[in-house]
């Protein structure tokens, strides 16, 4: 008789993310009364402003409940196209896709590109439903090891050793999740160029493009360098991160005419649009939520910069400097754990909930949120230090 519960398709192999495991333990401690200090989650803690929500709430009065066309309504989509020429990427309302949240626009992408006999370069460490969304293609993740010496960046002599003729897509996250690293423009700009010549697509996500912190390594669009590279180029964004939108999954791309109306075709049967009245919501967040990001960006480098100071003090542990998003990737190889390990530790004596490194392809790290308050950033630093101390005490 067949096993029925035997996994024969690619999607229903999908493993379960490798950093749920902390957050879910976390809730259950909380339903306990137990404080936990949860720096696992990337999730802004603002509420989603205002005039977004009544946006939403308007466009329900106005019955605005039913199908639109599968890539969006117009009104967005030509935002969401004025958006990206703001930073520099030619592209049109026919070309973008607004899809439910960032994470189906990459899925989606990847897919409508890539099947079985396709290679797709994936830099270590990758935020981890990218390793997974290009398995349930059905195509080979080629993983390559980069370092914080560089900036966790693709390097030439990366691109001359993995790139070959089954190399079907780059991905590239920047700024990071999990490093929190901005990539350099001329680094961008040599993948672009090997994109060109080489005749391969670079998937960019750009979800955490409003928050960087650091004038010298400012987001650049790797799309923004040349037609020729654009036409190379899928560019990945969402409302969730910059405009604390990350329960309405809104996302959007751009691509090629060619790959976009894939992608639109897959999304139709898939899913077919986006919440109507979501939808709204995200257009005045476009029309009119720059200033309100500005405000949770210069929050967050305060944060960024206070939490890094009180991390670096900690003896062994070590920290690469994050230049975007709200992370602080951590190295914890000083104390002989690997990262599950320390993060349930961590969970079971200090109720410290973090991502272990593990689910991004590095072992040797833990990935901390500083998107949460200062007192829970403050109180979670010094269970940390002790926590740390403690395990030093243990190998001696």
């Amino acid at each position: 008789m067949k096993d029925l519960q035997q996994t024969r398709g690619l999607l229903g192999a999908m493993p379960v993310s490798e950093t749920l495991g902390s957050l879910i333990k976390g809730i259950e401690l909380e339903k306990q009364g137990i404080q936990v200090y949860m720096l696992s989650v990337g999730e802004p803690d603002f509420d989603t402003p205002d005039f977004i929500k009544e946006a939403c709430w308007k466009a329900l009065q106005d019955g605005c409940t039913k199908y639109t066309v599968p890539a969006g309504i117009g009104e967005l989509r030509e935002a969401c196209a004025e958006k990206f020429k703001s930073c520099g990427i030619d592209s049109t309302p026919s070309q973008i896709v607004v899809t439910p949240g960032g994470k189906f626009a990459c899925s989606a992408a990847i897919t409508a590109l890539c099947g079985p006999g396709d290679e797709v370069i994936l830099p270590v460490p990758y935020w981890v439903s990218h390793l997974h969304m290009i398995n349930a293609a059905g195509a080979k993740p080629v993983l390559v090891p980069t370092t914080p010496e560089n900036n966790f960046e693709l390097t030439e002599e990366d691109m001359q050793k993995y790139v070959n003729e089954r190399t079907r897509l780059v991905v590239l996250c920047s700024p990071s999740n999990p490093t929190g690293t901005v990539y350099r423009k001329e680094s961008l700009k040599m993948i672009g160029r090997y994109a060109v010549e080489k005749n391969f697509m670079v998937l960019s996500d750009e979800v955490y493009e409003l928050l960087t912190y650091d004038e010298d390594r400012p987001h650049v669009s790797i799309a923004s360098l040349s037609p020729e590279i654009n036409e190379h180029t899928i560019t990945i964004n969402s409302f969730s991160k910059s405009y604390a939108m990350t329960g309405w999954r809104v996302g959007y791309l751009t691509a090629p005419q060619w790959l976009s109306s894939k992608i639109d075709a897959l999304q139709t049967h898939f899913v077919a649009n986006v919440t109507t009245f979501a939808q709204y919501g995200a257009l005045e967040a476009l029309k009119r939520g720059t200033g309100e990001c500005m405000k949770m960006k210069e929050v967050f480098a305060a944060r960024r910069d206070r939490f890094c100071n009180m991390l670096s003090a900690i003896p062994g542990l070590k920290i690469i400097h994050p230049s975007g998003a709200f992370y602080v990737f951590a190295d914890i190889s000083a104390f002989g754990l690997g990262s599950m390990e320390f993060c349930d530790r961590l969970m079971d004596e200090a109720y410290i909930a973090a991502a272990p490194g593990c689910g991004f392809g590095a072992d040797q790290f833990v990935r901390f949120s500083y998107a949460c308050s200062d007192e829970v950033l403050e109180k979670a630093a010094a269970g940390l230090a002790a926590f740390c101390a403690k395990l030093l005490n243990e190998k001696r």
